[in-house]
This record gives C-alpha cells, sequence and structure tokens, in this order.
C-alpha cells in the first residue's frame, strides 16, 4: 500500500545537490511530488541526514533522506504549506506541458542589467564577448555571434548554465543554479 499524502509525477529535472558535508553532485529528479523527490545520485548521503537541492524550473528544496533507492535515494521535502502548493503548481505544468503542447514559458521576471557586456566560457574553454540582452533568476539571453550548440555547458561571467535556445541574435541560458533574489536587479554582475 503506497502511503504518501502527495501523489508524484514523474518528472526529470536536473539540478545538483548537497550533503551536510559541503560536498556538492549533480542529479536528476525521478519522480517528485509536493512532499518528497526521488533523485538519480551519484553519492548516497545517510538515512535522515540533511540535503539543500537546486533542480530547474523549481529553484531550491531542503529536505532529509528517508531511504536509498538502487539509482541515488529518496527524500522528504521539508517546506511550509505555502511552498508546497507553488510546487505542486509547477509540478503540474511540468508534468502536461508536453502532453498539451504547451511552449516553454518564463516563470520569472527579466530585467535588461545596466552592466550587459559579458565574456562567455564554453565547455571547450574557449572565450567569446557577448551581451547581456536580458537576465532572470533562471537563465539569459545573450547576443552573440557564435552559437554554441544547444545542451552545451556555459559560463556567463562566473555563473554556469547551459544553453537552452538559439534565436536570431544569440542563444538563451539557463543557469545551473539560479541567482539569488536578494541580489536580483539592474545592477547584477554575472
Amino acid at each position: 500500500m503506497d502511503r504518501r499524502r502527495f501523489a508524484r509525477v514523474k518528472v526529470a529535472l536536473l539540478g545538483r545537490y548537497m550533503l551536510s558535508n559541503r560536498q556538492e553532485y549533480p542529479c536528476q529528479s525521478a519522480d517528485f511530488s509536493p512532499g518528497g523527490i526521488s533523485i538519480v545520485a551519484p553519492v548516497r548521503g545517510a538515512i535522515g541526514e540533511r540535503v539543500v537541492c537546486y533542480f530547474e524550473h523549481v529553484g531550491r528544496i531542503e529536505g532529509e533522506i528517508v531511504r536509498h533507492t538502487e539509482a541515488g535515494f529518496a527524500l522528504t521535502i521539508n517546506a511550509p504549506p505555502r511552498k508546497r502548493d507553488k510546487l505542486a503548481s509547477q509540478l503540474t505544468w511540468l508534468a502536461n506541458r508536453h502532453e498539451l503542447g504547451l511552449p516553454e514559458d518564463r516563470r520569472h521576471e527579466r530585467i535588461t542589467p545596466i552592466q550587459k557586456s559579458v565574456v562567455l566560457t564554453l565547455d571547450e574553454g574557449f572565450q567569446v564577448k557577448g551581451r547581456l540582452i536580458d537576465v532572470s533568476i533562471s537563465g539569459a539571453g545573450v547576443a552573440l555571434d557564435v552559437r554554441p550548440a544547444i545542451g552545451m555547458g556555459v559560463i556567463i561571467g562566473k555563473t554556469p548554465g547551459r544553453v537552452v535556445r538559439h534565436f536570431a541574435d544569440g542563444i538563451a541560458v539557463q543557469f545551473t543554479i539560479p541567482l539569488d533574489e536578494d541580489r536580483f536587479d539592474e545592477n547584477i554582475v554575472l
């Protein structure tokens, strides 16, 4: 019998997690609910250990490891009811967007930074100059003369991410970890 309080949806989101020893590792969600996550992870923490995760489209999640799985571990989410409600809405949208043919949406406010000049470092260490078109806490639009491949890792200034889309004058980059909302304004420097 399934004793879960929340229904889980199969949604694969890329992310990173940090165990209590402050080591960070890449991960991917196998399934997700407002109350817990099953994570595909290279390193399992101890049962009961506190974990902080950052997932694309969702942001920061805190919880505790409740069991190990063949591919990683499952954790219970520690969040207030308001955060759980927001997470439930995000998961519903993520689970249904492909079936309904919905376009990618912009989940976060976009701003035009004062400092627009940036240097991008590509996976191979090659650097190119670009111009920020706009920035949100989850990504940026960058005008460039070159077109790194979709999925390629890039670093904008000091902020890591990956190319998710090409457009006429450049690329869209999704950040690996969302920017801190407290320092998100027109004066931001990536």
